[in-house]
């Protein structure tokens, strides 16, 4: 099934189950009024949810036409955004963009830190721009939604807690980074808010696509209409989410609604294109000698989305414009938040 968190005014905004073509919606406020609800209470919720989602693609049950852009994220807040490093090939490039040494873990331990988790962007909200030299970057990434999850759990053991799978734009500040870095105390002003698309799925959806904790497809990134990068986001993928869980429950249990990140998608293969501009600006200091592409500066469009190999939309497509002031994007009358909900 597929679902997604309508804007209604509220923090956490209303859920809804949405048809596999993107197009079409029903109301799912009387199995949980949001999905943090649905994730509190999902052995309950989930069969109540996939019925819902049978019915809306019969065309059994009442259902409205969707509009993408009054989509929230699909947990608009979440009581944690862990995002890891899962794609060596990335960890290699960024960080001899900034002359940093490689972690002597590198291939053994993940690399994870702790993004700020209170205000998701939705997938059409806008990136702020408030000073173009702090260095405006893209990172498109694979999430994973979690359910409860105890301390210690086992590698083989995560994938009965995995909930949902969605995709993310993980923006960040390229040029705030070494500063924060070199206090030796992590990432914080250089990590904004993240961006999530408009649809969660669960992983049966993915079908042969999802197995091994990897999702075995393209990741899509354009800028202002041109393809950037489209990696594979599963052979690559390093550390697998059931690494990457099993090692941040080391020492602490995982409440439902924790998001985790697979880091920037990246592939060794440089026609694979990148996830983000810090890679394709290194490359293009290793082979010409110094960066030829800027970073995101007011007006430029992002585009992240992933298919399956017949070309159908999975999570729909994250679309976001750099803005100077994106509190005139969201004065912008729209239609109504309630999206037609009785």
């Amino acid at each position: 099934m597929r679902v997604a968190t309508l804007r209604d005014g509220t923090r956490d905004g209303s859920l809804i189950v949405v048809n596999r073509a993107g197009d079409r919606y029903a109301a799912a406020r009387h199995v949980a009024p949001s999905l943090q609800s649905a994730l509190d209470d999902w052995e309950r919720a989930a069969p109540a949810l996939d019925a819902l989602a049978r019915a809306v693609e019969e065309e059994r049950t009442t259902t409205e036409p969707l509009d993408p852009s009054r989509l929230a994220a699909p947990l608009p807040r979440a009581y944690e955004w862990i995002d890891g490093s899962a794609y060596l090939s990335h960890i290699v490039l960024v960080r001899k963009a900034r002359g940093a040494a490689l972690p002597k873990t590198l291939t053994t331990e993940p690399l994870v830190y702790q993004g700020g988790s209170g205000t998701m962007l939705g997938p059409s909200e806008p990136i702020p721009l408030d000073d173009p030299a702090w260095g405006l970057d893209f990172e498109a990434e694979v999430a994973i939604v979690l359910g409860d999850t105890p301390r210690g759990v086992k590698r083989d053991d995560v994938g009965q807690h995995v909930r949902l799978v969605m995709l993310a734009n993980d923006v960040t500040y390229r040029n705030l980074i070494p500063a924060e870095l070199e206090k030796g105390f992590g990432f914080f002003c250089s990590k904004p808010s993240t961006a999530f698309s408009p649809f969660a799925v669960t992983p049966d959806e993915l079908g042969r696509a999802w197995h091994d904790g990897r999702v075995h497809l393209r990741l899509r990134t354009s800028l202002n209409g041109r393809l950037i990068g489209d990696p594979d986001a599963g052979t690559p993928m390093h550390f697998s989410f059931f690494e990457l869980v099993a090692h941040v429950t080391k020492t602490r249990a995982l409440t439902a609604g924790t998001i985790v990140g697979s880091g920037t998608v990246a592939n060794d293969d440089p026609a694979r294109g990148a996830s983000c501009l810090a890679e394709l600006r290194t490359r293009e200091v290793l082979e010409h000698g110094a960066p030829s592409t800027p970073f995101l500066t007011v007006g430029d469009r992002i585009r992240i989305e992933m298919r399956r190999d017949d070309g159908e939309d999975l999570f729909g497509a994250i679309e976001q414009e750099v803005v100077a002031d994106p509190k005139r994007w969201l004065d912008t009358p729209k239609s109504d938040d309630t999206g037609g909900l009785p």
